[in-house]
């Protein structure tokens, strides 16, 4: 599943890096804290590669 826009990159990136061990869990906060506790490490990897270029910093809300 693509990602919509940069910020759901870099908080999929983030929660990856604690599934790692990368980073500490309690680093974590909002979103990517949330995708931590519901995505297994396969998930937030599909979610955070791709191309950055030509997304919007955050996705709108409308859906």
């Amino acid at each position: 599943m693509p990602t919509k826009s940069k910020a759901q990159q870099k908080a999929a990136g983030a929660a990856l890096s604690a599934k790692r061990g990368d980073t500490k869990v309690s680093d974590l906060q909002g979103a990517s804290k949330d995708m931590y506790d519901s995505m297994s490490e396969d998930e937030l990897e599909d979610f955070a590669k791709g191309e950055r270029q030509g997304k919007p910093e955050h996705a709108d809300k409308d859906g």
